[in-house]
């Protein structure tokens, strides 16, 4: 009954599979037989594998076992659940914090649980499927404001003023785009209309600000974003998810939160894993200092060959192609010549905006990187990314 929708998409080159990858999530991995360089992976730190997290893991199982054995508030809350919420919770600056087991189940949960029946969410037309898919679970109007854009934001704040609660929700760093949300006009906004203030902040923790805190830190905003949302799966290298915020709100959430209730706690390697990440933030800045040395590289070496490189700010940079057809085509080649950068078609991003989804980590080497820019300077004179400049 599935086959003529498959079709369509295989029609319209919005078919997707898996390519398996048998090697850890290093700067080159083994994929489909082949070694390639990595180059869409949100391991920006380089820490999913690092030794330090694999023995973190490994003690953990020995002493605790595979499995939670049940949701947190039945048999399921384990020590080294509560170490790294407190952990998180220093590292964020917050008063409290409260684990999810993955970024999806942290919005799902988090933003239902939050906002009510006779309340406004303010969501950024940009935000991630999860952003979205928990302002459909809420009972709540949402209205989406352009991009980007606090001028549209704050009219729409004027329109729902008479709203019991309103919740302002962005990310932080912008997924497919790697451009980051103007949070300080958006956190004036939050106060000067009593409005909440949430962050999704899976792209900017352990990346944005001096210390890797995220894009809270980074504009110098403690204290003035009243929830915090991030992963652990990203430049953290381990899984999971969490929300930061005052003791009320997180209190809230473990009476309130529907996907944490209802799920099996994460496995307490995991954790452990999560706590030794955040101990390498805290102790390897040289990493972080890595991981934007490379993204100057990579990010001038394109220029420099006359491709545009959209709003990107961060780590993450996508090369904007149009089409889905011509986007496969381009992966496709850059598979050949040894490097992997995957193709972002609808429903990822809007209508005729298929992209190459670049991103650079600590561990790729100067050689990595201009490797990769080699390929796309071959992809560029063959006009696959455009005309020649």
């Amino acid at each position: 009954m599935f086959e003529q929708e498959l079709h369509d998409k295989e029609h319209r080159h919005l078919l997707r599979s898996l390519v398996r990858i048998s090697s850890c999530q290093g700067p080159r991995v083994v994929m489909s037989g082949k070694e390639v360089l990595l180059l869409c992976s949100n391991n920006y730190l380089g820490l999913a594998e690092h030794p330090a997290l694999a023995q973190a893991a490994h003690d953990a199982l020995e002493r605790y076992g595979a499995g939670s054995g049940a949701s947190r508030l039945i048999s399921g809350n384990m020590d080294l659940h509560e170490g790294l919420e407190q952990r998180i919770a220093g590292f964020k600056g917050t008063e409290a914090a409260i684990l999810f087991n993955s970024g999806y189940a942290a919005n799902t949960g988090a933003i239902p649980a939050i906002a009510g029946e006779r309340d406004v969410i303010l969501s950024d037309e940009l935000n991630h499927a999860s952003i979205i898919d928990g302002c459909r679970l809420s009972r709540a109007r949402t209205v989406v404001y352009r991009h980007r854009d606090p001028d549209h934001l704050e009219s729409l704040l004027k329109e729902h003023a008479a709203c019991r609660r309103k919740l302002i929700v962005t990310d932080g760093v912008f997924s497919m785009d790697g451009d980051i949300a103007p949070l300080p006009d958006l956190a004036l906004l939050a106060e000067r209309y009593d409005a909440m203030l949430m962050v999704d902040d899976a792209h900017g923790t352990g990346v944005l600000g001096k210390r890797g805190r995220g894009t809270v830190e980074h504009f110098g905003l403690e204290g003035r974003v009243q929830i915090q949302m991030g992963t652990l799966g990203k430049a953290l290298g381990s899984y999971g998810a969490y929300v930061a915020g005052d003791r009320g709100l997180i209190a809230y959430l473990l009476n309130s939160s529907r996907s944490y209730i209802f799920s099996t706690s994460l496995p307490p390697a995991v954790c452990a894993a999560s706590i030794a990440a955040l101990d390498i933030v805290d102790h390897e800045p040289w990493r972080r200092d890595r991981l934007w040395q490379n993204r100057g590289r990579l990010a001038n070496g394109l220029a420099s060959k006359g491709i545009s490189l959209g709003a990107s700010a961060t780590p993450i940079i996508p090369v904007v192609l149009g089409s889905a057809e011509k986007t496969l085509a381009a992966a496709g080649e850059l598979f050949a010549a040894g490097v992997i950068a995957t193709a972002i078609r609808p429903p990822s991003v809007p209508d005729g905006s298929s992209r190459i989804r670049t991103t650079v980590m600590a561990t790729h080497s100067d050689q990595d990187v201009d490797k990769a820019l080699a390929v796309f300077g071959m992809l560029k004179h063959q006009g696959m990314l455009g005309e020649s400049a």
